[in-house]
């Protein structure tokens, strides 16, 4: 009888901590995946979000920088991590893209559990001062003249910078010869040196290559202008009908994350994403807030998925 009692006691006591537990997330800190290098626009972004939602609500994050494989490596390990909320990963369009462009993806985009649209940033279409087309028009036209004349320098096959490229290609008819570095440092290297002749990279990191007139700004690829280059119209302005590409960050977690682990992340990540201070620090980096609720989010990726199957289809472009 008394060990009956004793179980029972016992039993009583689980369900009574359950919920207790639920609402004392987190209790230790999170580590946050990031697909790329310290020191790069998703890192800087990642660090700024989460400083700020540390200074807001005492939560502490782990930034720990996943590299390799495109952003695979990363994007991989979320969908595999514990759904226990202390794994999460600060993502951009690669967990969208590389399934259908990579032969070896071993995730797709709907594994992982929506939490937030943080923001979203164009990139700049440049060329080198020298090259004697000035307008888009004017490149369109010198491309088409002399077929792999113009030298297109991206971040790498298959990243942001590459598939802006293919996109503008196939949206405006223009023929480049493409040489893919890795990373955008590289590139800019490159095409200061006049060893390309243009390239697509994120706005934050070229405005001073363009304010220095290392290199010419002719357009970028947002839907509207960003607010740190109000002077440069959009490549759709500029009579490239319906271009849009940017780069966008969003927060993601494992598969069959707690309801109450996705609400307490959202509420706790918007209420920093409208904190004043934060707000300037990503418009100083050509990042406009989005801040979608889960819903909205999960939505986005979704209809982000399936577009960039089809263009990565249509271009015909794999990698292993």
């Amino acid at each position: 009888m008394k060990i009956k009692n004793v179980l029972l006691a016992i039993m009583a006591g689980l369900f009574v901590q359950a919920p207790s537990l639920a609402q004392t997330y987190p209790s230790k800190p999170i580590r946050m995946l990031v697909a790329f290098p310290a020191g790069g626009s998703a890192d800087i972004v990642a660090r700024q979000v989460t400083e700020e939602v540390t200074k807001s609500t005492g939560m502490n994050f782990i930034i720990e920088n996943r590299t390799g494989a495109g952003g695979n490596i990363a994007f991989e390990a979320i969908t595999k991590a514990d759904p226990d909320g202390y794994t999460l990963l600060f993502s951009t369009p690669g967990l969208a893209i590389n399934p259908s462009l990579y032969t070896k993806a071993n995730f797709k985009a709907n594994d992982v559990t929506a939490i937030s649209l943080v923001g979203e940033a164009p990139l700049l279409l440049m060329v080198r001062p020298a090259l004697p087309a000035k307008t888009v028009q004017e490149l369109i036209a010198a491309s088409k003249a002399s077929p792999d004349a113009i030298r297109f320098g991206s971040a790498g096959s298959g990243s942001s910078s590459h598939l802006a490229g293919e996109v503008f290609r196939d949206r405006s008819g223009m023929q480049y010869l493409h040489v893919p570095y890795r990373g955008g440092g590289p590139v800019f290297i490159d095409i200061v040196g006049n060893r390309v002749d243009m390239t697509f990279l994120p706005i934050a990191e070229s405005l001073p290559y363009v304010m220095d007139n290392r290199l010419r700004a002719i357009g970028q690829t947002g839907t509207k202008r960003a607010s740190i280059a109000p002077n440069i119209p959009t490549l759709a302005e500029l009579g490239v009908k319906g271009y849009a590409v940017s780069t966008w960050y969003m927060l993601v977690g494992p598969p069959k994350l707690p309801k109450n682990v996705v609400d307490t992340l959202y509420k706790n990540f918007s209420a920093a994403l409208n904190k004043p201070e934060l707000r300037k620090k990503l418009d100083d980096r050509g990042v406009t807030i989005l801040n979608e609720d889960p819903a909205k989010t999960t939505a986005f990726l979704k209809a982000e998925t399936e577009n960039w199957a089809k263009i990565i289809q249509s271009a015909k472009i794999k990698v292993d």
